[in-house]
């Protein structure tokens, strides 16, 4: 009898609706700085608006639908502004922390 599998990315949609949790998702892609680590930010984000139903956030931020699809792409590159009302339309913020120090 076969197993019931649960999509990956369905799974992680459902989550991302939950806004503590994609505030903690993305924060994670943030920490990432290796190499494509702006591609892979960008790629959170997308997931999380589509979690939160990509017409609904382009609506809310004020931006067409192909714009934000286009400034969420791979090779998007999207300004400060666009960040901020996308992020703000989905009921988060941009916030800037100190660095730990090392001992």
């Amino acid at each position: 009898m076969p197993k019931r599998v649960r999509d990956y990315e369905e799974d992680l949609v459902e989550k991302l609706r939950d806004i503590e949790f994609a505030a903690e998702y993305l924060n994670a892609s943030l920490e990432d700085s290796g190499e494509g680590a702006e591609e892979r930010f960008l790629m959170a984000l997308r997931q999380v608006a589509k979690a939160h139903g990509m017409t609904n956030v382009a609506e809310k931020s004020g931006m067409a639908r192909q714009a934000m699809y286009r400034a969420l792409s791979e090779t998007g590159n999207p300004e400060l502004s666009t960040l901020k009302s996308l992020l703000d339309a989905m009921g988060l913020k941009l916030a800037v922390e100190q660095k730990p120090r090392a001992s």
